[in-house]
C-alpha cells in the first residue's frame, strides 16, 4: 500500500511538472520560460556563404518552436540566442597516394550566447563546430546546399540540448 501512494504521488508531479511547462517528456527544461528570440547570425568568417546566415536561423527557428512549448517573438522573448558564423572552412581530407586528397572536409563553427531571464544560471557563451565530408572530384557548389543544411542541424541539435535539455 505504501509503495502504491509512493507511485500515485510521483506520477502526480511528473504531470504537473509537465503540464506547467517546466519539464516535458520529451527531456525538454525551459525554466518557466513561455517565449523566445533568435536574433540573426552574422557570418563572420572568412568564406561567407551568403545563405548560410539564413539557413541556420531557420534550422534554429524550426527545431525550437516545433519542439518545445516556446512561442517566438522578434524581440524580448524569456530565451534570446545571439551569436555568430565565426569559421566556413574547406580542407583537404584522407589524403592519398601522390599528395592528392580524397574528400575534403567542409567545416562550420558558430559562437553562441544563451541567455535565460527566467534562470540566468543556466546562460552560456559557447562555440559550436561540426563538419562533413564530400569526395574531393565534386565541386563544392554542387554540394553546399545540401552540407550546410545538414551541419547546421547538428550544430542546432548540439545547442538544443546544450540550453534547454540539460541532461
Amino acid at each position: 500500500m505504501y509503495k502504491r501512494k509512493i507511485r500515485c504521488f510521483l506520477i502526480l508531479v511528473i504531470f504537473f511538472y509537465s503540464s506547467c511547462g517546466i519539464y516535458s517528456f520529451s527531456g525538454v527544461n525551459t525554466d518557466g520560460a513561455q517565449t523566445i528570440t533568435f536574433q540573426y547570425f552574422d557570418n563572420v568568417s572568412k568564406i561567407v556563404n551568403p545563405q548560410l546566415s539564413q539557413t541556420f536561423y531557420d534550422e534554429m527557428y524550426q527545431r525550437f518552436v516545433n519542439q518545445t512549448s516556446l512561442k517566438y517573438l522578434p524581440k524580448d522573448g524569456d530565451i534570446i540566442f545571439d551569436g555568430k558564423i565565426i569559421d566556413y572552412t574547406v580542407k583537404p581530407v584522407d589524403i592519398k597516394s601522390g599528395d592528392v586528397a580524397a574528400n575534403n572536409r567542409l567545416t562550420i563553427t558558430v559562437k553562441v550566447t544563451y541567455k535565460n531571464f527566467k534562470n540566468p544560471k543556466n546562460n552560456f557563451e559557447k562555440t559550436f563546430s561540426w563538419y562533413a565530408d564530400y569526395n574531393s572530384s565534386t565541386m563544392l557548389s554542387e554540394v553546399e546546399e545540401q552540407l550546410t543544411k545538414e551541419i547546421s542541424k547538428k550544430i542546432v541539435d548540439d545547442i538544443f540540448n546544450a540550453s534547454v535539455v540539460n541532461w
